[in-house]
């Protein structure tokens, strides 16, 4: 049997609500799927977990209604509300028919039959090829991207004009700044996690390998890999040559950088009002390389869509909505217009003008979407312990990471 088009998911799953004339065959059963004359129409629910989109989608909502007849309710719900009820949709919960989650929700929402895979069909090629693999899992694609988020590499252009093209020339700028009395330190870290990630990857530093079909393997746990290892050295030279903080404090890391006292720090676009209202002048930019003519560091890539739940009672007309409706530059403007997140749509995404943007998107164009498997949640504890361990000298990078392998490989272990 041929795959269908996604273009007639539209006609069809309006057909089977009802809201035009059933099959030309007149099939009893298809009849019986049409609501009596003049009932209303079954709105579509979708479930959103911030206040920044709600407006746009409404409105969105009511093109659709008014060229299908189909209401779409759009509320707002936190988001671990949204991860529980569609968990529990499939024992009779309440439950939306569609929702917005972070890609990295994903993972237990697949593994238990929670949502639906998605066709995108032509349109699959109209989106960043990131913003795609965050809602694939399994080989199959889950979501329909809206928006993507990466840190970038900030810079007091008062302080360091051009942008630094490896972590040795971020340590050797930042210690003569620091030795001159024009810096305290070169930066401090927000974390030694996510906020830090580029530093490892661009030593080629992984958390996890991949399988065949490129998902992620939770067997091939890659945290204590030789480039990781070597970013945690970087790192705790700054800390042991008191050229960092050996606190790791995400606030206290920023106010250095807002104050002047130190002139990088890794962050993302929640850091840009607070550095705009302190009056740093400020550029973002790629991340710096381990070598000159190396990789740059990339960082952690997440991506907002819209999912459809399993449980849902009017799928083929949720699936109408999200990939057929809603997935168009059209819209996609609309949304990235409401709140400018960068956007997922490959056009959208490459005609940024404004400064801050430009930087983000260029630090993030090979950022690597957060792993959803359900085992990345193992990771982060362990894995901030190892950044404890090697900067207050109780252990050395490389056992403190493999302390972390360890941990994480017993609680993937204990979870088979």
């Amino acid at each position: 049997m041929k795959k269908m088009k996604v273009g007639a998911l539209v006609a069809i799953a309006l057909t089977l609500t009802g809201l035009v004339p059933a099959f030309a065959n007149g099939s009893k059963d298809a009849a019986k799927t049409a609501p009596a004359s003049g009932e209303p129409a079954k709105p579509l629910t979708l479930w959103v977990y911030d206040s920044g989109r709600i407006e746009v989608l409404t409105e969105i909502g009511k093109q659709f209604e008014k060229k299908y007849g189909v209401p779409v309710e759009v509320s707002m719900v936190d988001l671990s509300q949204v991860r529980t009820q569609f968990l529990l949709a499939s024992g009779g919960a309440e439950c939306a028919d569609l929702a917005i989650i972070p890609h990295d929700n994903l993972g237990a929402m697949v593994e238990n039959a929670a949502v639906e895979p998605v066709n995108l069909g032509s349109k699959k090629s109209k989106y960043i090829a990131p913003a795609i693999e965050g809602f694939m899992y399994n080989g199959q694609l889950y979501g329909v991207p809206l928006a993507v988020e990466n840190i970038g590499f900030f810079r007091n252009v008062d302080m360091v004009p051009d942008a630094p093209a490896t972590w040795d020339d971020v340590y050797a700028i930042g210690e003569k700044l620091v030795k001159s009395g024009k810096a305290e330190v070169i930066m401090g870290f927000p974390d030694t996690t996510y906020n830090s990630f580029p530093v490892f990857t661009s030593f080629g530093g992984a958390i996890f390998g991949k399988k065949a079909d490129g998902s992620w393997d939770p067997d091939k746990l890659e945290i204590a890999n030789d480039g990781m290892v070597k970013g945690l050295e970087w790192m705790t030279k700054l800390v042991k040559n008191k050229l960092a903080p050996d606190a790791v404090d995400w606030d206290a890391a920023h106010v250095l950088f807002e104050s002047g006292k130190a002139p990088f720090i890794m962050t993302g676009p929640w850091a840009l009002n607070r550095f705009k209202q302190a009056g740093v002048h400020y550029a973002i930019s790629a991340f710096p390389a381990a070598k000159k003519g190396g990789e740059a560091g990339a960082p952690f890539l997440g991506v907002q869509g819209v999912i459809v739940s399993s449980a849902s009672k009017q799928k083929l007309l949720a699936m109408a909505f999200a990939t057929e409706f809603l997935a168009t530059e059209e819209n996609m403007k609309a949304i990235y217009a409401a709140e400018a997140r960068p956007s997922a749509w490959k056009t959208i995404f490459e005609s940024a003008s404004d400064a801050d943007t430009k930087g983000f998107n260029a630090a993030g164009t090979k950022a690597i979407p957060m792993p959803s498997i359900p085992a990345m949640g193992y990771v982060w504890d362990a894995w901030v312990s190892a950044g404890s361990l090697a900067f207050s000298g109780e252990k050395s990078p490389k056992d403190a990471l493999l302390n972390a392998k360890t941990q994480v490989e017993e609680q993937i272990k204990a979870k088979k």
